[in-house]
């Protein structure tokens, strides 16, 4: 077990919010490091000597083509052998918006051996940038096998953060990869109300199937999900906290603590 499990914030052209995803992970016992996608293509960098590979927000490439897209084939078709090595190494894996769009659009999430692209990120049903915080359900109804992810281990049931994206529709690319996430328990968070009832626009802000906005793989050790929480870690980012008062924490640190522990002890 390692006392600073080490991150590597991986950013491309366009990507905005590596920075604060680094300080997340630094105020959570990580050490942070950015490292722009081009250093790992020229083995400037060697992933292997870190245990958190994290996806930040942002428009990587312009969202030319389609969110993601350009990344996720440079992942699919130029990093692939050492991204399979760092999974089968035990290691952790988060994608955040940009990040979660990359993921699925590489084949990582919701994961299978051939990297298949089972499910997309697509144009929200409002045709809009939507930009603001919604309120999200954790708590999961166990399918045959509830996985256990490592990153939203002991959330409170209902938590808040906020959205910033024009792809954020979660659509399964059949029944069938829609009903395996269901019983793989794979599907971590969905839009909520604030007592956690699942429900419509704009709550749902985007329009996504079963309201998912957070899913891992099998392994429950790559997460990828649109809301930002790294924009809700700490308590003043709260956009009411003038007049409800600040409380110990933001809602998302915990997710960034949760993986820099299970990296801790496991890796």
């Amino acid at each position: 077990s390692m006392a600073r499990p080490k991150t590597i914030v991986l950013r491309a052209a366009g990507t905005n919010c590596d920075q604060e995803t680094a300080f997340a992970f630094e105020a959570a016992g990580s050490k942070a490091e950015l490292v722009h996608i081009n250093q790992l293509k020229e083995k400037a960098v060697d992933l292997s000597q870190y245990q958190i590979l994290a996806f930040p927000g942002g428009f990587s490439y312009g969202d030319d083509l389609a969110a993601g897209k350009i990344l996720a084939n440079e992942l699919k078709y130029l990093l692939a052998d050492s991204l399979k090595k760092f999974i089968a190494e035990g290691k952790l894996i988060i994608g955040i918006c940009n990040g979660f769009q990359i993921l699925v659009k590489a084949g990582f999430l919701p994961g299978n051996n051939a990297l298949e692209q089972e499910a997309t990120l697509t144009i929200n049903d409002s045709a809009k940038f939507e930009d603001r915080w919604v309120y999200l359900l954790s708590k999961r109804p166990g399918g045959k096998l509830p996985i256990k992810c490592a990153w939203t281990d002991g959330l409170p049931e209902v938590i808040y953060l906020p959205v910033a994206h024009g792809e954020g529709k979660f659509v399964a690319r059949d029944k069938a990869v829609l009903e395996r996430l269901k019983d793989n328990g794979q599907i971590i968070l969905k839009y909520c109300d604030k007592c956690g009832n699942l429900r419509e626009y704009p709550f749902n802000p985007n329009g996504s199937q079963e309201s998912i906005a957070g899913i891992c793989d099998e392994t429950g050790r790559i997460f990828g999900l649109m809301p930002h929480p790294e924009r809700h870690s700490f308590s003043w980012q709260h956009p009411r906290w003038m007049r409800q008062g600040l409380r110990k924490e933001g809602d998302g640190l915990q997710i960034f603590r949760n993986g820099v522990e299970y990296a801790r002890k496991n890796l």
